[in-house]
């Protein structure tokens, strides 16, 4: 199976083709392509480049899926003796990336998704599947069938 490893927000990913990662806010819309240029190794089935520190040409791109929140993380300070106590929270804001095409350093795709397999965040590329007419049919039959 192939992959690579990027580096991004000052963290290293191992990644493939379809993966979802959540990394560092990035400043793009909901829906652009993001390219990664810091790639540090790309691994085909036969073959491994390895940057020095990265390999030059090489890229991973991919869809931005949402800008999201993480779970909150709770921050408490508490001075022993002097009834002094600070409680804070903080969400980081990251952003949801599905990794769509991997290309070293020629230029060769090393690995790739078709569009139909970008999934969207919020449900509805599966709600409109859903909504088709031919599914609409189905349920009217197997309701009738649980009828009987």
């Amino acid at each position: 199976m192939s992959f690579a490893i990027i580096e991004t927000g000052g963290k290293q990913y191992k990644v493939s083709a379809s993966n979802i990662l959540k990394v560092e806010k990035l400043d793009i819309k909901k829906g652009n392509k993001v390219e990664f240029k810091k790639v540090l190794l790309v691994n085909d089935d036969k073959t491994v480049e390895i940057g020095d520190p990265t390999v030059s040409g090489a890229v991973v791109e991919g869809m931005l899926l949402d800008n999201i929140k993480d779970r909150k993380v709770i921050v408490f300070k508490k001075r022993r003796r002097q009834n002094s106590r600070k409680r804070y929270g903080h969400r980081q804001p990251l952003s949801k990336v599905q990794i769509t095409k991997i290309m070293s350093k020629n230029g060769k795709v090393v690995a790739q998704i078709s569009n139909d397999q970008i999934k969207l965040s919020s449900g509805k590329a599966v709600e409109k599947k859903l909504s088709s007419k031919k599914t609409k049919n189905v349920k009217k039959v197997v309701k009738n069938k649980e009828k009987k």
